[in-house]
């Protein structure tokens, strides 16, 4: 699981720089023009924050409470998604109806961090 949670960190830190990087260069003046690159940069920073959650999560997984780790990590996929994955659709696609999901995806992101201290203290 460990390897698995450090493989997704990495996929997602190399997806934060490949966006971040698009974001700046290519789609400025559309994200500008939109309104839409507080947004876009909000995602991508969100993003990268919890690629280092997800390595530090990775690299402990052994050394804590796995069951916890283990929902930790799948809490924090699942946020990312929720919260950055929608506005890169909002901002790429200017559908607000995505928009709702931004907020779940803060909340699945607030459980994975409450999920890894509960690992940590039930492991000391």
């Amino acid at each position: 699981m460990s390897k698995l949670i450090l493989s997704t960190a990495t996929i997602l830190g190399v997806m934060s720089i490949i966006l971040g990087a698009f974001g700046a260069h290519l789609l400025e003046d559309y994200l500008v023009l939109s309104d839409k690159l507080n947004s876009f940069e909000t995602a991508v920073k969100y993003q990268f924050y919890h690629v280092f959650f997800l390595m530090i999560l990775g690299l402990c997984y052994n050394q804590f409470d796995k069951s916890l780790a283990k929902y930790a990590f799948f809490s924090a996929l699942m946020g990312i998604f929720l919260f950055s994955g929608s506005l890169y659709i909002l901002c790429f696609t200017n559908l607000t109806m995505f928009g709702i999901l931004t907020p779940f995806g803060g909340f699945f992101l607030i459980i994975a961090w409450l999920l890894f201290l509960s690992s940590i203290r039930k492991s000391l």
